[in-house]
C-alpha cells in the first residue's frame, strides 16, 4: 500500500523500512562461507588434476566471494538510517553492488573465454577422476548456497546478483563433471576447454540482463509493473481531480519504488472533502492498483501550474 503525503516542493521523506536484502543477509553470509571452502578445494583439485575447467570454476567462484562480500557491505549500508543530507539514506548501495557484481561476472566470463581457446592451442593432459570428485564437491556447495538463495533473488537485484553467480557455478560445476566423464571413458582432452567454453558463455547472458535491470533503476526507469499512463488515468478517475502533472516513478533500490505528483482538484470538492479525504482517496488509489512503497501528492487549484512554469522562467 502507497503512503499518500500533501508535501510542498523540496520535502522528501525517507521509507522507514528495511531494503528488500537486509532479511536475507544471514543467508547470503552462509553461502559466502561455503564459496570460500570450496573456491579453495577448487583450486587445490584444478591444480592436481591440472583442469582449466576446474581452476576457470575456482577463478569464477572468486568473484563470487568477492561479489556476496559486496552484497553484505551494501545491505550494511543501504540500512543505516536517512541522514538531513541523504535523505534516502545508503539504499542505492545495493545497486551500486549489483553493477559491480555484473562488471566483474563479465571480467570473469572473458577471461575463461580465452584461456579455453589457449587451451585448444596448447592442449593439456586432464586426470578426468580427480576432476569428478573435485567437481561434484563444487556442485553439492553450489547447489545448497542456490536454496539459501532461491527466495531472495526474486525480491532484491542485490541478492539475485549473487544468486545468477552461484548458479552459473553450480552450472560450471556440472559441465566440469561432464567433461571429466568424458575424458575417462574416451580420453578426449578437449572436453575439458570445451566445458570452460560452456562456463564462460553460460556467464554472460544472465549477466546481460542483470545489468540492464541495473541500469534501469540507476537511471530512475519507471519500477517494473507500474504503468504511468494507467497511473495517470486512474488518478484522472477520481471524483474533483482535472489534471495531473509533474508525474514521477522510480526505484530507489530493490523492494522500495516511490512515486510523486502533482495533482490539480475542484476547489469546490476540495473545500466539501478537504485535503484529508482527498489525500486518503488518492492514497488508496495508487495502493489498491500499483505496488509503490512510497507515494508523495502535492494537491493544487487549477492555475497553479501556470504559475509554477512562470517561476521556473
Amino acid at each position: 500500500m502507497g503512503a499518500g503525503h500533501d508535501h510542498g516542493h523540496g520535502h522528501t521523506h525517507a521509507p522507514t523500512t528495511g531494503t528488500a536484502a537486509a532479511a536475507y543477509r544471514g543467508r547470503l553470509r552462509v553461502a559466502l562461507s561455503i564459496t570460500l571452502m570450496v573456491m579453495v578445494v577448487e583450486v587445490v583439485g584444478g591444480l592436481l588434476a591440472d583442469s582449466l575447467a576446474l581452476v576457470a570454476d575456482a577463478a569464477h567462484m572468486a568473484t563470487d566471494a568477492l561479489g556476496l562480500g559486496m552484497a553484505l557491505l551494501a545491505i550494511h549500508f543501504a540500512n543505516r538510517p536517512a541522514t538531513g543530507n541523504r535523505t534516502f539514506g545508503f539504499a542505492r548501495a545495493e545497486i551500486l553492488a549489483a553493477l559491480a557484481n555484473c562488471l566483474l561476472l563479465l571480467g570473469v566470463g572473458g577471461y575463461v573465454l580465452v584461456e579455453a581457446v589457449q587451451r585448444f592451442v596448447t592442449p593439456a593432459d586432464t586426470e578426468g577422476g580427480l576432476t569428478i570428485v573435485f567437481g561434484a564437491i563444487g556442485l553439492v556447495a553450489n547447489m545448497v548456497s542456490l536454496t539459501l538463495l532461491v527466495r531472495g533473488q526474486r525480491e532484491s537485484l542485490n541478492v539475485r546478483g549473487a544468486f545468477l553467480e552461484v548458479a552459473a557455478d553450480a552450472l560450471g560445476s556440472l559441465a566440469v563433471i561432464i567433461s571429466a566423464v568424458v575424458i575417462l571413458t574416451t580420453g578426449w582432452q578437449a572436453a575439458d576447454p570445451i566445458a570452460s567454453l560452456v562456463i564462460g558463455l553460460m556467464i554472460v547472458p544472465r549477466t546481460l540482463k542483470l545489468l540492464r535491470e541495473t541500469l534501469d533503476v540507476l537511471l530512475e526507469t519507471a519500477p517494473k509493473g507500474v504503468d504511468m499512463a494507467e497511473v495517470r488515468s486512474h488518478l484522472l478517475g477520481l471524483d474533483g481531480v482535472e489534471d495531473v502533472h509533474d508525474l514521477h516513478a522510480w526505484t530507489i533500490t530493490s523492494g522500495m519504488p516511490v512515486l510523486s505528483v502533482h495533482v490539480v482538484v475542484r476547489s469546490d470538492v476540495l473545500s466539501a472533502i478537504g485535503h484529508e479525504k482527498m489525500l486518503h482517496e488518492l492514497q488508496e488509489c495508487v495502493g489498491d492498483h500499483f505496488d509503490v512503497e512510497h507515494c508523495t501528492f502535492q494537491l493544487e487549484p487549477r492555475g497553479h501550474a501556470e504559475h509554477e512554469a512562470k517561476l521556473c522562467h
